[in-house]
């Protein structure tokens, strides 16, 4: 009987996007399946993902989420069912959500923008997309203040 692999990933995060929660200010997030070839599955569940430069929208009546890095999954067989490393995949939600989520990007100044990716507890890839509004440089100026501010009292509370 074989054991799983060195590194492999049954469950839990795969890759964070911790950019995003500096360029933006999330409001809501909401989780999502990705339709995901198997060569895909097998190369996230070597942790091999990056999400820091894609982001999600719609495409017809659906969403996708464009430009996210899944490179090929590097096994001996041929790469007959490889996949291409940044097509476009399909979001997997329900209508009402994805009605929201058009509405939402399309009345003012909201993006999309993916957080997460992981495995849920039944081993299936899901995503977490942040609904978001962009920061201007002054509130990421404000953001990182109280992070240091924050940073500085833990530091003298450990002190006393």
């Amino acid at each position: 009987m074989a054991g799983k692999g060195k590194g492999l990933i049954s469950h839990g995060t795969v890759t964070e996007n911790r950019r995003a929660r500096y360029d933006y200010t999330i409001e809501d997030t909401i989780e999502a399946g990705l339709m995901l070839l198997g060569s895909e599955v097998k190369s996230l569940r070597l942790g091999r993902c990056t999400i820091t430069e894609c982001y999600a929208g719609p495409r017809g009546e659906e969403l996708y989420l464009f430009n996210a890095y899944i490179p090929e999954y590097q096994s001996g067989a041929s790469h007959h069912f490889s996949h291409e490393a940044r097509r476009p995949r399909k979001l997997l939600l329900r209508r009402r959500e994805i009605e929201r989520l058009r509405g939402a990007v399309a009345r003012g100044g909201m993006t999309l923008v993916p957080l997460t990716v992981y495995f849920n507890a039944r081993g299936i890839a899901k995503i977490r997309l942040g609904i978001a509004r962009g920061k201007k440089l002054t509130d990421k100026r404000e953001t990182e203040k109280k992070r240091d501010w924050q940073r500085e009292k833990a530091r003298l509370m450990r002190e006393k």
